[in-house]
């Protein structure tokens, strides 16, 4: 299996390892990234030789969600568009793999990025590591997912304060409202999670992929639907006055000042 631009692929032991590899750029994630994730596991989905998948960031971040400095511009942007030709088939691939999801978040895990923690079916982080639905700190809504898995992960009296605040929430805390599974020291996070998808790639791969559908039918298939309506606010969103003010504010490294327009 080759590697992609901004992406390492290696297939160890029944094992795919997927690793995010922008780390100058916190692993942000573009839109050929995004098509390039996507093709990737659309193939590993059908690998006979991969059971289980691990994924993870190089560097100091996970993903710092999507890039605003490369593909946002500033402002009247179809946002929405870029989500239904992108990153909604990308959670889609996922969701549909029928292999084990294993993510390792050795880092930042911030709006897009957050989404792809989530997406795991067994999900470890690093002590230091952090996660932060930003979307409404550039002016706009939550995507790639959050409305459908943040609510269901945590309950949505702690999902709506996360989104609505933006807030950091560490890793510690995330373990104590169930988000994710495990925390591990720093230097034991890729280690630990190696084993754990070793593990999987060992197991009933059949049962798994039951399992992984099982499960999502169990959160009552609402995955579509919330897609669709995260593309058409995120479309609305795309087009104010504040999500122009948000990107030029996170350019200028300045707090953003919002008008409502």
């Amino acid at each position: 299996m080759t590697d992609q631009t901004d992406i390492r692929i290696v297939v160890r032991d029944g094992v795919a390892e997927v690793t995010l590899d922008r780390p100058a750029a916190l692993n942000a994630l573009t839109l050929d990234m995004a098509a390039a994730l996507r093709d990737a596991f659309a193939r590993i989905a059908g690998d006979p030789a991969v059971r289980a998948v691990l994924l993870t960031g190089a560097g100091r971040a996970f993903c710092s969600g999507a890039d605003l400095r490369g593909d946002a511009g500033g402002g009247a942007t179809d946002v929405g568009d870029s989500l239904e030709r992108f990153f909604n088939p990308l959670l889609e691939t996922l969701f549909a793999m029928p292999k084990p999801l294993v993510t390792a978040v050795n880092g930042p895990a911030v709006g897009a990025g957050f989404s792809l923690a989530l997406a795991g079916d067994v999900i470890l982080a690093a002590r230091s590591a952090y996660f932060i639905q930003a979307f409404v700190k550039v002016g706009l809504v939550p995507d790639v997912g959050s409305t459908w898995l943040l609510p269901r992960q945590i309950g949505r009296g702690r999902a709506m304060a996360l989104m609505m605040l933006g807030d950091r929430l560490s890793a510690d805390t995330a373990l104590d409202w169930g988000m994710i599974y495990r925390v591990e020291e720093d230097d034991a996070l890729l280690e630990s999670a190696r084993a754990l998808a070793a593990r999987l790639a060992a197991g009933p791969t059949q049962s798994y992929a039951m399992l992984r559908r099982a499960a999502r039918a169990g959160l009552e298939s609402g995955l579509t639907e919330a897609l669709a309506r995260e593309r058409a606010d995120q479309r609305a969103a795309g087009f104010t006055g504040d999500f122009a003010e948000g990107v030029r504010a996170f350019v200028d490294r300045r707090a953003p000042v919002f008008t409502g327009a």
